[in-house]
Parts: structure tokens; sequence; C-alpha cells
């Protein structure tokens, strides 16, 4: 696998970057790999030379763009790997837009979270507890595809960040940030996700504390385009370059 020899790292425009962008153009300049900065458009209209020693660095839409264009196929979500099910402490399952319309129309459905199953970001996952919520799918094919979920009850949540099974960092970002996780519990899901063969070279697992006590999953995230919250610049690097050489490996010559 030849190693990465420039990167192309996204832009919003006047050369600002997004502090995801600005993170990995840091490392990447200290560790003497040239970068070329490139909008949305340019990836669109496939203006960029890209080969099998590129890095590209963006939001999802210009990543799956790249992917795209390199011939690399579009890794699905896996956001509750089925490895994971004793992991989650709470009733996992998929559906469509339709039933759940009528679940909650007729009263069958309790309050439900819900997220796009197969298309990322179709629309934002939220909680629908009667079928006036569903303002907030307008115009969203009822046969879209989702995965839902029963609504519990989150005391704290965190990213956990692993390159190549390792972690990285632990990073909290809702609820109170006194109650931990179970760091037994999170190395466990780690390698029972290695032992399935669902890990990724560079992932995240949100995972949570329930008012129950228990440590669950949350999500799992693909490393490709994902938030860095209070992760340093080389750890997130590391997971970045880690899962984008791992997907250039399943190049289609």
């Amino acid at each position: 696998m030849a190693l990465i020899s420039q990167a192309f790292i996204q832009e919003q425009g006047n050369g600002k970057l997004r502090y995801e962008e600005q993170l990995v153009t840091e490392e990447l300049r200290q560790r003497g790999i040239p970068i070329t900065f490139y909008t949305q458009k340019r990836i669109q209209r496939r203006q960029l030379l890209l080969d099998e020693q590129s890095l590209v660095v963006g939001d999802m839409p210009c990543v799956l763009g790249a992917l795209k264009q390199l011939g690399i196929p579009e890794p699905l979500p896996n956001d509750y790997p089925n490895s994971m099910s004793n992991f989650m402490h709470r009733r996992i399952w998929t559906s469509t837009l339709l039933e759940l319309e009528h679940g909650l129309r007729n009263g069958k459905y309790p309050p439900t979270f819900a997220k796009p199953a197969v298309r990322r970001k179709r629309f934002t996952g939220c909680v629908f507890e009667s079928e006036y919520d569903l303002y907030q799918v307008y115009g969203v094919s009822r046969q879209e595809k989702l995965l839902c979920s029963e609504v519990v009850s989150w005391l704290s949540e965190y990213r956990v960040y692993v390159a190549h099974s390792e972690i990285r960092s632990i990073d909290h970002y809702d609820g109170n940030a006194n109650i931990l996780l179970d760091l037994e519990k999170i190395r466990c899901a780690i390698k029972t996700l290695d032992n399935a063969g669902q890990s990724y070279a560079g992932y995240a697992i949100d995972f949570g504390v329930l008012d129950s006590g228990e440590t669950a999953l949350v999500e799992m995230n693909d490393g490709f385009a994902l938030g860095a919250y209070k992760i340093n610049r080389k750890d997130y690097t590391d997971m970045i370059l880690a899962r984008w050489e791992e997907l250039l490996s399943q190049r289609v010559a």
C-alpha cells in the first residue's frame, strides 16, 4: 500500500477552514506532506487530480465525491453493528418512514428516535413522539429506510476515537461530565467489533451512561469525515489517515 504523498483539504471559500480541516492542515504541515486546498465545487466538477497516494479531507459530500472519483465503493453506514447488540441496552429496529407514520398515527409506536438507515444526512436523526413531529421529514420519501431506537435517558455522552483498535481520545460532548464511562466495557466493545470483522482502521464509537447507570453504545461513526471534539491534531489525523488508507486499498482499478 503506497503511503500518502499529498493531501487535498476542503476550504469554505476565502481560505476559511472548519476546525477539523485546520487540525489536519497543521499536523500534515508538520509532517511535511504537501497540501492543496479545494472547494466543494471543484470536487463536484472532478477538477482534482486524485490518485492512490492522495488523502482527501472534508465534509461528508466532498469525501463521498472523492471516493466516487477514485472508484471506491461508498461504505454503508453501520451505526448499530449487530455485534454490538449487548452494548445497546435498548431496543433497536429497522423500519420505514411509512411504518413509523402509521405507527404514530395509530398510537402503536411509543416515542421513537429515528434516523436514515442508508442515505446519510437525508435528515437529521430526531425523536418522533406523535404524527405531528413528521414535519421534520417533510419531502422525504415514505419508503426511506430508518434505524429506530426506543427513547432512553442519557446522563452523559462521549465520543471514543479509535485508530488501529487503539483508543486515541475520549471526548465528553453532552450531559454531566462527572459521570464517567466504564472503560473496561469500551475496550470490550472494541475487541468485539474486531472479532466480528465490523471495525474500521479509523472510527469513533459514541458511548454514554444511561440513567440506569449502564454504559451503552450511542452509535458508531465511520472515521473518514468525522467531527473533532477535544481530540488533539496528531490523534485526529492518525485516525483520518488510517481509515483513508484502508478505503484506498479497496479501490477498483
